[in-house]
């Protein structure tokens, strides 16, 4: 590929797992074993279950339940048997506020009661709102993500300005980059999301594109860049050092996977009304900051936003001159017109990489948006063959009342793509159940599906539930909170036993298989 050694850890084409991931899963096997230990199960290294918890999209929703879900599992002894944590959309929004917490698994009753208190009663201000805004639109590929990320502060109750890449041990001895002490109690995290372009051309493989603390790269291809210079200008492998990027930080990383909170018309209403603020007198009276925005009230209307044409806001640009706040805001509201979403440097660009399509090898630029737009749950992510998933305990928090179409569609996808899938045929209840178990060949991992609002956890009332938590709602009251934690908790509850039967089942199996090897 003609990378020079100074970046080969930077770009890298094939199927293996990075050290730094696979130090990590190697560590946290110990931590499996005795965790099945106390449940009576008997299971050495090397048939270890490789278990991953996926965690759907579906807004406020989906943070808290999939919160929820993990209190449960780890009030039932069931956490640590977890290797993986994958989310998109709003789960993304829980795993950011979880890994933000050092090895957050083993406190995770206080780090929950401090989010929950967070969505409740915290506040981000509209100066806060403002300075980030500013920063965000002096970036080169500023986008509508980085809109969305400064007004998704205002429903998660806080600006998180860590950045991904500070997850790793920078002391570490030989390359600096292995996986941070501060996590290994916690399951490795993978944040989902879809290459647009990918997705318009109906590219089976390439369109499934994942994040980690160590990389950051398509997950069924085969090609990666390290996380702390996804973002950076690459040409050829090599990245470009005078127009390397600020590492992505994990508010614009929640902003990235989950921006198809709602229909495109509803986004696009907030935004436009939430800019329209930034630009009156109204929330800046208390403060007497920047008075003389007060001259462009009424200006920006619904209606006339609507009328808004891409040359008018070009000339909003030169007019504000001088005033970071106005420029920010006219850079806003051109990519609202043009609607342009999560652009970032290609860093496979001009590279020769031998199972990526020509055509992701041909831009200088990608999009990349949330992975809900396609798939509402990220199966693709743990179903990369070298990360060996034997068991997905898919938590399903979506708001659709087909509580299988993100199963389905992951199946169907799955056969598109020729990855091994277990058969998913099944009855449509009138109402979920809250456990389905499916199996497939060998080379298939066994599939759980959990739905969020089901039969045992509120009977006859499920659709009730589903208004009362709708994707669009913004902000839940403490009531609520503990009423959508509670359903989730059920669903873990309920099963211990069910689960527990399927991780002695995999068990089983894999010393089955490794027994049958031998004797070959």
């Amino acid at each position: 590929m003609g990378l020079s050694e100074s970046h080969e850890r930077e770009v890298t084409a094939g199927h293996s797992l990075n050290s730094g991931e696979t130090d990590h899963v190697t560590s946290r096997r110990e931590t499996v074993v005795h965790c099945l230990k106390l449940h009576d199960i008997s299971c050495t290294e090397d048939v270890v279950p490789n278990i991953a918890v996926l965690g759907s999209g579906g807004g406020l929703r989906a943070m808290v339940a999939l919160l929820g879900s993990l209190c449960q599992l780890d009030k039932e002894g069931l956490l640590d048997c977890i290797m993986y944590l994958s989310g998109v959309s709003g789960s993304t929004w829980c795993m950011a506020s979880l890994y933000k917490e050092p090895d957050w698994s083993t406190q995770l009753q206080a780090v929950t009661d401090g989010i929950v208190e967070r969505l409740v009663n915290g506040e981000v201000t509209i100066m806060e709102k403002i300075n980030k805004l500013v920063q965000y639109s002096k970036y080169d590929n500023f986008s509508l993500t980085h809109v969305w990320a400064v007004f998704l502060s205002g429903i998660v109750k806080e600006l998180d300005e860590q950045v991904l890449n500070e997850q790793k041990d920078e002391d570490s001895e030989d390359d600096g980059k292995e996986y941070s002490d501060d996590h290994s109690e916690d399951p490795y995290p993978i944040y989902t999301v879809i290459d647009k372009q990918c997705k318009n051309q109906k590219l089976h493989k390439d369109v499934w594109f994942e994040i980690t603390p160590h990389e950051a790269g398509y997950s069924l291809t085969g090609a990666f860049v390290d996380s702390s210079w996804f973002g950076s200008e690459f040409n050829k492998g090599k990245r470009h050092e005078e127009k390397s990027c600020p590492s992505i930080d994990m508010l614009y990383l929640q902003g990235l996977c989950g921006s198809a909170l709602a229909k495109r018309a509803v986004i696009v209403y907030w935004i436009l009304d939430w800019l329209r603020d930034l630009l009156t007198c109204k929330k800046f009276d208390d403060t007497g900051v920047y008075p003389g925005i007060c001259i462009l009230e009424g200006l920006i209307t619904q209606k006339e936003a609507e009328e808004f044409t891409l040359p008018v806001c070009n000339s909003y640009l030169q007019w504000f001159q001088g005033c970071d706040v106005l420029i920010g805001v006219a850079k806003a509201l051109k990519l609202t017109l043009s609607w342009t979403w999560g652009t970032t440097y290609n860093f496979l660009d001009e590279m020769t990489v031998k199972d990526v399509d020509p055509s992701v090898l041909k831009s200088t630029k990608r999009e990349y948006e949330d992975a809900g737009l396609l798939l509402n749950s990220p199966y693709f992510s743990v179903l990369r063959k070298e990360r060996k998933i034997d068991l997905i305990i898919s938590l399903d928090f979506s708001e659709d009342d087909n509580h299988f179409k993100t199963l389905d569609a992951a199946a169907e996808k799955c056969k598109e793509a020729e990855i091994d899938f277990p058969d998913v045929s099944h009855m449509h209840d009138r109402e979920p159940l809250d456990f389905y178990v499916f199996k497939g060949n060998e080379n298939a991992p066994t599939v759980i599906h959990i739905p969020l609002f089901n039969a045992i956890n509120c009977p006859g009332e499920v659709e009730a539930w589903r208004r009362n938590f709708s994707t669009t709602t913004l902000h839940y009251t403490a009531e609520m909170i503990t009423d959508l934690i509670e359903k989730a908790e059920l669903n873990i509850r309920n099963n211990k036993e069910k689960l527990l039967r399927e991780i002695k089942n995999i068990i089983e199996q894999k010393q089955k298989t490794k027994g049958t090897k031998k004797e070959k």
